[in-house]
């Protein structure tokens, strides 16, 4: 069996619907990311939390040293559970995920967090691209309603092009349910 790591991105305050990025469906995201992580650490599988900050107040959100940028209590690192902060989209661009996966031994990863669409897509991409096998967990994962050229494209129908997407080409596409029953 191969060595794996839970990477757990971007569970942060902004998103709630007190926050200024709220994402549909994250509240039963986070819950199903909390029972991962537990199971995580009951089976000693290493446990990596993403935070994201935008560097020097660039971005009305995601702000250094904000509320909005904290961890959300349910998912919130024990211990010496890495806390890698990134400043842009791909988790792996300009941090030391990398080496943190390669220091623990790691050869496949679970994926879970926020946005779908974006922070999770680039992190999923990237971990495969790197030749670690990925697995995403759907119902751990959140997104938003998306709009282009006067389409507006539901957060549901997002989430399902995402997963999809990595089903196609990129890795395993589970529930937390069919997850944790067959680990």
């Amino acid at each position: 069996m191969k060595k794996t790591a839970l990477i757990v991105i971007d569970l942060q305050n902004e998103y709630l619907p007190t926050g200024k990025l709220p994402l549909s469906g994250i509240e039963a995201a986070t819950a199903n990311a909390a029972q991962v992580i537990d199971h995580a650490r009951m089976k000693s599988i290493p446990v990596f939390h993403i935070r994201h900050e935008f560097a020097n107040n660039e971005a009305p959100v995601f702000v250094p040293s904000s509320s909005g940028v904290e961890i959300q209590p349910a998912v919130a690192p024990v211990g010496d559970e890495p806390v890698i902060v990134k400043n842009h989209v791909n988790a792996f661009r300009d941090t030391d995920l990398k080496q943190q996966l390669e220091a623990h031994g790691v050869e496949e990863v679970v994926i879970v967090g926020a946005m779908s669409h974006m922070c999770v897509d680039a992190c999923v991409r990237a971990a495969v691209d790197m030749g670690y096998p990925a697995t995403v967990l759907h119902d751990a994962c959140a997104t938003m309603d998306l709009a282009f050229n006067g389409v507006t494209v539901p957060a549901a129908h997002v989430h399902a092009t995402m997963m999809a997407a990595f089903e196609f080409g990129y890795g395993t596409v589970q529930s937390t349910e069919a997850y944790l029953a067959a680990a």
